[in-house]
């Protein structure tokens, strides 16, 4: 999978370098992967929600932040739509930002 964009990732481990490792991990994994459903990407990451129009949402650093990604099987893209805290993400709507 494509992730567009990591420059987004990177922008949020400046301001969290605690974020830096776990999020560098994520991104190979990433990279490898060949998800053609959601289902893969459970079946890969375990603790993730899928939620409706192709969003996926990812636990990263021990559940401390979260990702929420808009999903593209057939272009094998990922599209990151949400980096932040729980905090943050509580603030947002996952489906739609």
């Amino acid at each position: 999978m494509r992730v567009i964009a990591k420059r987004t990732l990177r922008r949020f481990w400046e301001q969290h370098p605690d974020a830096q490792r776990p999020l560098e991990a994520w991104h190979e994994e990433t990279l490898k992967a060949r998800w053609k459903n959601p289902q893969q990407v459970k079946q890969q990451f375990g603790a993730v929600s899928v939620l409706k129009g192709g969003r996926v949402v990812f636990d990263i650093g021990g559940n401390k932040y979260r990702l929420i990604l808009a999903m593209d099987y057939g272009r094998q893209a990922c599209y990151v739509k949400f980096i932040g805290t729980h905090r943050q993400y509580d603030a947002v709507d996952a489906e739609t930002v």
